[in-house]
């Protein structure tokens, strides 16, 4: 991946360390919020409810991190595009 700055390269790596940042405090909060309906439905009893919420969360943690995850590792392949979309255009100004 080339960047023209070390200016952009600085905000590239910003940008992806924040993404992956905004995942582990989702992450942390699911775990924390789900250990604690976990804790909740067994003080209580009855019907294992807690699984429902941590299903759904669950799939949208999932999500997440594929996003963040995949998008990160794509970085390079979206700025390989890119630069050839630009050299095409210098090819064609030319």
């Amino acid at each position: 991946m080339t960047y023209p700055t070390d200016t952009a390269l600085v905000h590239a790596a910003r940008r992806r360390v924040w993404r992956k940042i905004g995942f582990l405090i989702h992450l942390l909060i699911f775990l924390l919020v789900n250990a604690g309906l976990w804790l909740i439905n067994e003080l209580h009893g009855g019907y294992r409810w807690s699984v429902w919420p941590l299903a759904g969360w669950g799939l949208g943690l999932g999500i997440h991190g594929l996003v963040t995850f995949l998008s990160l590792a794509g970085d390079g392949w979206v700025q390989r595009m890119v630069n050839e979309e630009a050299q095409r255009l210098r090819r064609q100004q030319a």
